[in-house]
């Protein structure tokens, strides 16, 4: 090796010119200066040059291969080795550069790898790759036969198996190496390191769901060491619960496998499953006082006192003081006036809740439940912790988990954390639950008609998993107070129906919505000539709907801008598709002390149609005014506009071609 490498400036001096024939454009300068680097002996300033011109062309081999001879020159021979492999990636068929890269994969400690390239290499006929794998194979395969006949003496022998298994995976014997892995490991449970073992080459087997099982469970419980040599084997996502059920399965003993999956489930507000959790837990360790007191808090909920008792009073006489004045706040017993010095416990929650505040001012939010996590490990009863927690899962858009966290929180003691978490779950909870019902109400009276129209649905979704689908049913009220114009030729100015349907709908996505619906209409103006009393209804279509900046009711005063916009199918309007799109852009007033809330805004409103009939084509635009009292229900409001419209069609209209229209309306709307 070192012969090649002292000759190698010389060689590369020569080749330079051939190297460069053809290279890429942005490749040539920085190849050109770092073969000068190598003439003048220069070689960190040629690494830096061969390196911008891999990052130039990344897929020239023989830059790779110059590049590594270059490390080996200043004795990088790991550095090396990872240039080799890209070289052999790019041109599998140069057997020079293969051999490189196995041996220097045999001196680097990587002997499978070496092993598994050398015997690639000698089905070739090369004579130097027979030789370097027998050098390598043959130790293996006499020390498999050596620990196989002491397995005959000795076979419930840990160190034996664990010999066996590693020689097996070395010379790619994997189901050899497995099984003993594995044997290995049950006769030495406590040392989880086996499992990252068994999990590596379980993986490397095909078998994923039985490597991501013992691995889950190695990066759990084990020594830090282990822990983080399972954690880069494993997803990047966090595990789901039935893969903490497997691995389980396979390490029942694992208490922090136990006691993750315990909090998940009660975040998920799963609580029997993660009582069953707790209850192994205290089995396991019964000197574990918070899962003890997790254990009696759960059993307290649902009213379990005989059960729940002994285990706080195990609480009550541990050493743990700061858990028990908890335990003693849910027992409604008085504090003790003894002061304490501050437990290492609760130093470790300091310094999670600490972390997890920066993370949350950062915007790291997956760092920031990763540290919200540990805060309420170590102090269950912080109802502050679970409600950052429901925040941060929510802004993570893991809504499921965030409604149990903001569940947990709203039993806080301490009322305004229980105020915000009940409001987090309320307005969160409909989106989750099974039935969602929703009702909004909009009566309106215009001035240019002379008449109060009122519009309403109420509609119960049923969830269905995690699809992006919702069936529903739905009433809807469609009318008006004169129901004519009260012409000689009566023309009436709403549907004057209650429609009744069934219908399909998609999740919202950045506020859209699609959705169809088929249905019955039923007029309840018995006299009305222009259609049957009951009729088929069909409508759908696209629904828009985003606000911007600071909205009403929201924290404070400002500009704002609303727009939503649909564009719907109907059947009983000779199948037309209607377009509407309402836009406000205005300020929201700064609150009165009396609770008053405002905003002043200008409307543009444009509506169209496809088969451009002429009332179905016009533009109002004009002032508002939108108000509310912060005692009012969140989506109460009160809106006053006053409109100057123009049609965009003029032909056949009997109508004047501009209005003018003061138009006052309620919006209110509930969900369930």
């Amino acid at each position: 090796m070192r012969g090649r490498i002292t000759v190698f400036s010389l060689i590369a001096v020569a080749l330079a010119p051939l190297t460069a024939q053809s290279p890429d454009p942005a490749a040539l300068g920085p190849l050109e200066q770092a073969y000068q680097s190598l003439q003048t002996r220069d070689y960190d300033l040629a690494v830096d040059f061969f390196r911008k011109a891999v990052e130039a062309a990344p897929a020239r081999g023989s830059i790779r291969k110059d590049f590594a001879y270059t490390y080996l020159k200043i004795g990088r021979n790991e550095a090396a080795r990872d240039q080799f492999a890209e070289a052999v990636r790019l041109d599998p068929q140069d057997h020079h550069v293969a051999l490189e890269y196995a041996f220097l994969c045999h001196e680097t400690g990587m002997t499978v790898e070496a092993r598994r390239v050398f015997d690639r290499i000698r089905k070739t006929g090369d004579a130097t790759a027979q030789q370097a794998f027998e050098n390598i194979d043959r130790p293996l395969e006499e020390g498999i036969e050596r620990w196989r006949k002491a397995l005959e003496k000795s076979p419930d022998n840990f160190s034996v198996h664990r010999e066996l298994a590693e020689l097996a995976e070395r010379r790619d014997e994997l189901e050899l190496a497995a099984e003993h892995y594995e044997k290995a490991w049950r006769l030495r449970p406590d040392l989880r390191s086996l499992l990252v073992d068994l999990g590596r080459v379980w993986q490397s087997l095909g078998r994923a769901e039985a490597a991501a099982s013992a691995l889950l469970a190695a990066s759990r419980g084990a020594e830090p060491m282990a822990a983080e040599r399972a954690r880069e084997l494993l997803p990047a996502r966090y595990p789901y619960v039935y893969e903490f059920r497997r691995a389980l399965e396979l390490d029942p003993k694992n208490v922090e496998l136990h006691r993750e999956l315990a909090y998940l489930l009660l975040a998920m507000d799963r609580r029997e499953e993660a009582e069953r959790e707790f209850r192994a837990i205290v089995q396991l360790t019964p000197e574990d006082l918070l899962s003890t007191a997790q254990l009696g808090f759960l059993l307290l909920a649902r009213k379990d006192s005989a059960a729940a008792l002994p285990l706080l009073e195990r609480v009550l006489k541990g050493p743990d003081e700061e858990l028990a004045d908890r335990v003693r706040t849910a027992l409604g017993m008085p504090q003790t006036l003894k002061r304490r010095p501050e437990t290492p416990r609760a130093k470790v929650s300091l310094e999670a809740k600490t972390l997890a505040e920066r993370s949350l001012e950062a915007g790291y939010m997956k760092d920031a439940v990763k540290y919200l996590a540990v805060a309420h490990e170590t102090d269950p009863a912080d109802f502050a912790v679970m409600l950052k927690l429901g925040w941060a899962h929510n802004i993570l858009k893991q809504d499921e988990l965030a409604l149990g966290w903001f569940d947990l929180a709203r039993r806080s003691p301490e009322p305004l954390v229980a105020a915000e978490a009940g409001r987090a779950y309320g307005n969160l909870r409909p989106a989750q639950a099974r039935l969602r019902t929703s009702v909004w109400l909009f009566p309106v009276y215009s001035t240019r008609w002379r008449d109060l129209f009122s519009y309403g649905q109420v509609k119960t979704e049923i969830r269905l998993g995690k699809l992006p689908l919702r069936p529903y049913v739905s009433t809807r009220f469609v009318g008006d107070t004169r129901r004519t114009t009260g012409d000689a030729l009566p023309q009436y100015l709403s549907e004057s129906s209650i429609i009744l349907g069934v219908g399909l709908a998609t999740m919202p996505w950045h506020g859209a919505v699609s959705w169809f619906e088929a249905g019955t209409a039923v007029s309840y103006l018995w006299a009305r000539k222009d259609q049957p009393r009951i009729a088929p209804d069909y409508r759908g279509g696209v629904s828009f709907s985003r606000g911007f900046g600071r909205l009403l009711g929201g924290e404070g005063a400002g500009v704002f801008f609303e727009t939503t916009a649909d564009a719907v199918f109907l059947s009983r309007f000779q199948n037309d598709i209607i377009l509407y799109s309402q836009n406000r852009l205005g300020v929201t007033l700064p609150a009165f002390a009396s609770g008053f809330q405002s905003q002043l805004f200008w409307n543009y409103h444009v509506t169209a149609d496809a088969q451009r009939q002429y009332w179905a084509n016009f533009f109002e635009s004009g002032p508002g005014l939108r108000f509310r009292w912060q005692w009012m229900p969140p989506s109460l409001s009160f809106t006053v506009s006053a409109l100057r419209g123009a049609y965009h069609i003029t032909d056949g209209n009997p109508r004047a071609p501009v209005f003018y229209d003061l138009r006052v309306g309620i919006w209110y709307a509930y969900t369930r």
